[in-house]
């Protein structure tokens, strides 16, 4: 039986495959970068939970690395969805 280490690394691959098959298969890149942006969250809150072991941390860490990742997300997608404004 897999442990969660390995659990959690077929994931990873699994959605670095999707963010690199997905994006374009998009009708929109607005959507797109959505997508994608959304796989990434995905990612590092797998990375942070199991490869940094937060699952096993206080809740107040597990909940400052995940508003972390959320806020650096919301940078990412404003910074992606004013581009076409310029």
């Amino acid at each position: 039986m897999p442990d969660r280490i390995d659990i959690t690394w077929i994931a990873l691959i699994g959605l670095a495959l999707a963010t690199i098959v997905l994006p374009p298969l998009m009708p929109r890149a607005m959507l797109g970068n959505a997508v994608l942006l959304a796989l990434a969250v995905i990612k590092g809150r797998r990375i942070a939970l199991d490869f940094m072991d937060l699952r096993a941390a206080p809740a107040l860490w597990r909940g400052l690395v995940s508003a972390w990742i959320l806020i650096v997300l919301l940078l990412a997608w404003l910074t992606s969805a004013v581009v076409p404004l310029i």
